[in-house]
């Protein structure tokens, strides 16, 4: 059990953050253990072929299956929404002691490649990066847009529960492992550790490759949880059901199938993907239903999302 104590100061300094490296070190344990996430499995049939050619021994090695990470390749972003580029960089600037204290952590690393990495830690992170990065080109880029707007939903989600409802709210529905009792914050794992997180905050980070687990970071590293971003189970998902007959005659069927695809939050590149159709012809449709006051837009992170009002649940329901 991991158990933080959250001063006041800590309070006004737990964030949101997304990380699209901790998306690429979760997918390589969704790729070798697709009945362990299911959910993954029309990416993982995709990507298998494309990554064949790839040298991925080591990688796979200090980011097992089961059990715990390299610490150095999941630590919490620096800030909100950085790019695969920068947090790659950050590996690179780990201190060569940790590196080796991150290694002596994770179960069964072959003990030629703990030897190797001992051997020299600057010239391992170095190795490292680069096949994280071939990875990351042939496996993750392409998916990364629909990866972050589902990221966005969720962030835009749990901001309005705080807002609404404190901090309590926030968490009750993080997952089932993670629970607040008072100034307690308590999550479930095989790792035993409690301590205050003495004003240094704590970072929230949704993910969508690392369904179904959560995971948690400790000293020396920032304080994070990284859990189950919301809507995973769409992730993949190419084309929305069909539209009721009656809403597609009153709308057309394309505005119809619009709107019932906003029952959570999403982007006009989104949609467009989704309904296989261009983004300016959903940002028109997007403009009608907007006038109508069918649906909300708010911009978050960058991105503005889109969801159905009040009034459009009641024309869909």
């Amino acid at each position: 059990m991991i158990e933080w104590r959250l001063l006041p100061e800590d309070v006004a300094r737990i964030r949101f953050a997304f990380s699209p490296l901790q998306e690429l070190v979760y997918s390589l344990v969704a790729l070798r253990a697709p009945g362990e996430h299911s959910l993954h499995l029309p990416w993982v049939r995709a990507t298998r072929p494309l990554v064949a050619d790839l040298d991925l021994a080591e990688v796979f090695a200090i980011a097992p299956v089961h059990g715990f990470i390299a610490d150095f390749l999941t630590r919490a972003p620096s800030v909100p929404q950085p790019d695969i580029t920068a947090e790659l960089d950050t590996i690179l600037s780990t201190d060569p002691a940790q590196v080796v204290a991150d290694i002596a952590d994770v179960p069964n690393v072959p003990v030629g490649v703990a030897a190797r990495i001992g051997a020299d830690p600057d010239a391992a992170l170095v190795r490292i990066v680069d096949t994280l990065r071939a990875y990351w080109d042939v496996a993750l880029v392409a998916h990364w847009p629909r990866i972050l707007r589902l990221l966005e939903a969720d962030v835009m989600w749990r901001s309005q529960r705080l807002a609404t409802g404190g901090l309590h709210a926030l968490f009750q529905d993080l997952h089932e492992t993670v629970r607040l009792d008072g100034d307690r914050l308590s999550a479930a794992d095989p790792f035993d550790y409690s301590g205050d997180l003495s004003g240094t905050g704590l970072t929230l980070v949704p993910h969508a490759m690392g369904w179904p687990r959560v995971r948690k970071m400790v000293a020396p590293y920032q304080p994070e949880i990284a859990y189950p971003v919301r809507g995973v189970a769409t992730l993949w998902e190419t084309t929305p059901p069909p539209p009721p007959d009656a809403l597609a005659a009153l709308l057309g069927r394309t505005r119809a199938m619009i709107l019932l695809d906003l029952a959570e939050p999403a982007s006009t590149t989104t949609l467009a993907r989704r309904m296989q159709v261009t983004a300016g012809a959903v940002s028109q449709h997007l403009s009608v239903l907007h006038a109508c006051g069918l649906v909300s837009r708010t911009r978050v992170a960058g991105s503005v999302l889109y969801r159905r009002t009040a009034r459009g649940d009641t024309l869909t329901s």
